[in-house]
């Protein structure tokens, strides 16, 4: 059975995707080399290991909704669920250099979405965690086939950079709010009665009047 391991090389947006998308870079290398592989599918959950990282003030105070106070993190702070991705892989020998797709929601009512906003600046840890079924041939046997070992994972620091960069292309100057259908129905009403052109509009001016009252 081959024995195969995973890095992640370098990472990058897909520019011209439905949804946002980043490709990673994973290298692929199996061993005996001379073993070649047929093709594997690969299944691979993400994680963000935000135990890994340090946070400034602003960052603390963003992430006050997913931790709580930073006095308390010892106790809350925890790896952050993200994304999940599948890919088939065609036949190689030795070493192989792949895309991994990872589609990226803007959605904040999704945890992972909200920690990577909250951050300003530098990168993202990632634990990239494999699973999934190897096809592979020796000299000696036919076609085989056997699970890859649930003990296979990848570290990689992303860069925020390019997080955002992908979010900008896809979302310009927009952020996405997930909304209950009976609220929209009330945002919708306010609209109309105050004959605002756009939902901006209605919101502009629904907040400057909760700004006035607080006066």
């Amino acid at each position: 059975m081959p024995e195969l391991n995973f890095q992640v090389e370098d990472a990058e947006a897909v520019p011209l995707a439905a949804a946002p998308m980043l490709a990673l870079k994973l290298r692929i290398t199996s061993s005996p080399a001379d073993e070649p592989i047929h093709s594997i599918v690969l299944r691979c959950q993400i994680q963000i290991e935000a135990l890994r990282r340090r946070y400034d003030a602003k960052e603390q105070e963003r992430l006050f909704d997913l931790f709580g106070p930073p006095q308390e993190w010892t106790r809350t702070l925890r790896n952050v669920p993200w994304t999940e991705a599948n890919v088939t892989i065609p036949s190689f020998v030795e070493s192989t250099l792949i895309d991994l797709p990872l589609a990226c929601t803007y959605d904040f009512n999704v945890a992972a979405t909200k920690y990577i906003d909250s951050l300003e600046e530098g990168e993202l840890p990632l634990c990239l965690l494999f699973s999934g079924t190897v096809f592979y041939a020796t000299n000696h046997r036919p076609l085989q086939v056997a699970p890859i070992s649930w003990d296979k994972e990848a570290r990689y620091r992303l860069s925020v950079r390019v997080w955002r960069e992908m979010m900008d292309h896809y979302y310009p100057d927009c952020v996405w709010f997930s909304l209950p259908r009976n609220l929209v129905d009330r945002l919708d009403a306010y609209r109309r009665r105050r004959a605002a052109p756009t939902w901006e509009r209605a919101l502009e001016a629904l907040l400057s009047e909760v700004e006035k009252e607080k006066m």
